[in-house]
């Protein structure tokens, strides 16, 4: 029992132990139960889907509000919110990726599936090292801060623009360095086939394998963006990876929907740049009012102000494009 209440990262054990018990069953059920068999994911399972992990993560944060007390419970939320918006501005990348390497939708789940276990590891490695350079050096937060607005103001200037898969350099060092196979080999990573110069079988990788690697990196990539926006929210390691876990793990559930209607929200990348320029702005403020905290609620409140109306403007805006014009 000592162990189970001796403190890791500010919080105990068995509060640790709940959120990776729930991460765990919830990764279990989806490839040991639903997902057992290689399917394809219609868009109705996909939104159930991801009103189940929405519900779980909902759910989680009312028991933070409960254990850990109201601003807790908010910056959760809060959290939740911003991770959320920036892995739906994540799923257009993904999209691409799947598409340039023709990866059909019975087998992108699998993939989905695995970039997901990597993203656990990757979000715990940053956000543990993050957590270190705020306990250490404070003025890390205004580093952060800074950065978050000179994001939000780049992607308000530089709108939608198009990445080039083709001359990503990862892409061409992966293509150097390991053997790759002209096409999928259905739901398999590796492969065992003759070597084109000595005839003797070797390892190759697969397409589907590449584009799990690629998916891996553009999550890090997000992750420069997603862990400074969530430490200027709160500093709370335990608040910053349940918040950004719960957010992630529905992301591949939603996938599927979204990715059909993803020009519907052609507009939410200006409100995802002014929630990014928000939060790093109020690191500042509270630093000027001499306030220990930016109020949580309030930062909740413009986070859900501003997500929703670029939500309702996009849905809005594309209602109107698709009307037929009069005469």
């Amino acid at each position: 029992m000592d162990f189970l209440d001796s403190s890791v990262m500010g919080k105990p054990v068995w509060m640790w132990g709940v959120f990776l018990g729930v991460v765990v069953a919830l990764l279990v059920l989806d490839l040991g139960v639903l997902h057992r068999k290689v399917r394809e994911i219609g868009v109705g399972e996909s939104l159930w889907m991801s009103a189940f992990y929405i519900g779980i993560a909902l759910m989680f944060g009312a028991w933070v509000w409960y254990e850990l007390g109201e601003e807790s419970g908010e910056e959760y939320l809060t959290g939740f919110l911003v991770e959320k918006t920036l892995a739906m501005d994540n799923v257009f990348l993904i999209s691409l990726i799947f598409t340039y390497f023709a990866v059909p939708p019975i087998y992108q789940h699998r993939v989905l599936f695995w970039g997901i276990l990597g993203v656990i590891v990757l979000r715990a490695i940053m956000i543990g090292l993050g957590a270190t350079l705020v306990a250490e050096f404070s003025w890390v937060l205004y580093v952060f801060a800074l950065f978050l607005i000179a994001t939000g103001v780049k992607m308000l200037l530089l709108g939608d623009k198009m990445p080039d898969i083709e001359r990503n350099p990862i892409l061409r060092l992966l293509r150097r360095i390991l053997r790759i196979t002209p096409e999928l080999h259905q739901e398999r990573f590796f492969v065992r086939q003759p070597d084109p110069t000595t005839g003797r079988r070797v390892l190759w990788v697969t397409p589907l394998f590449v584009a799990l690697v690629l998916i891996e990196i553009v999550d890090l990539i997000f992750a420069v963006d997603s862990v400074p926006a969530i430490f200027a929210i709160t500093t709370d390691p335990y608040i910053v990876y349940t918040s950004n876990i719960f957010a992630i793990l529905g992301l591949r559930a939603l996938y599927f929907a979204l990715a059909a209607v993803i020009h519907r929200f052609r507009y939410l990348k200006v409100a995802l740049a002014l929630i990014l320029v928000f939060i790093g702005s109020k690191v500042f403020v509270a630093g000027f009012a001499g306030w220990e905290k930016f109020p949580a609620s309030i930062s909740l409140g413009v986070t859900v102000a501003l997500l929703a109306g670029g939500i309702g403007y996009s849905l809005w805006r594309t209602r109107v494009a698709r009307l037929p014009s009069a005469g």
